[in-house]
């Protein structure tokens, strides 16, 4: 899926901080895996992952108003989501500029939960692996490189794509999984925060 960035409204963090201040919140949704959100997460924001928001994204429209914020790590999935959303005919929602990242580095308030690596951090490292390991193992097996270029090309189209195929791969590991976000859960969620 290709995003057109020039169409994603953004908002930044103390803009956010502003209106919370103000006390004309818009409603959080950060659309992250359960485990990011359980290690870090802004006060009020609902977990709505990025992954259930395409899945359900009719069911959903029917709880949202245009009053949306959404999150992740940097912005990336976020915008993702606001690209989703709008085709579900949910125009106009906008996204926190740099994410929780952003949001954090500003001294903004943040949850915490137990610590884990985030999501970037784990494809770094399993890419990396895969490269250093064919390249080692390359002296001794000709052709075992070519599986680390392999990894380089599908890391050269998640940038230019703005997706992350690995990154979709260990999101489904228990340990980014966290608790099982289901429907129910995000509507109930969405309900409790209106």
């Amino acid at each position: 899926m290709t995003l057109d960035a020039s169409r994603t409204a953004s908002l930044t963090p103390a803009a956010l901080q502003q209106l919370i201040e103000d006390g004309g919140a818009p409603r959080l949704l950060d659309v992250r895996t359960p485990g990011e959100f359980r290690t870090v997460h802004i006060p009020g924001s609902s977990n709505v992952p990025l992954d259930t928001l395409r899945e359900h994204r009719a069911e959903l429209r029917a709880h949202l108003d245009e009053d949306v914020v959404l999150v992740c790590r940097s912005g990336a999935r976020a915008a993702q989501a606001e690209q989703v959303l709008a085709e579900a005919g949910l125009p106009g929602l906008r996204v926190l500029d740099g994410g929780v990242t952003a949001w954090e580095a500003a001294g903004s308030p943040v949850e915490r939960g137990e610590a884990r690596w985030d999501m970037e951090r784990q494809v770094r490292l399993v890419a990396g692996s895969i490269v250093l390991v064919t390249g080692v193992v390359g002296v001794l097996v000709p052709g075992a490189h070519l599986i680390g270029t392999a990894v380089g090309a599908g890391l050269t189209y998640a940038a230019l794509s703005n997706t992350c195929m690995m990154g979709v791969l260990l999101s489904r590991l228990p340990y980014n999984r966290g608790p099982r976000v289901d429907l129910r859960t995000v509507v109930a969620s969405l309900r409790d925060r209106s």
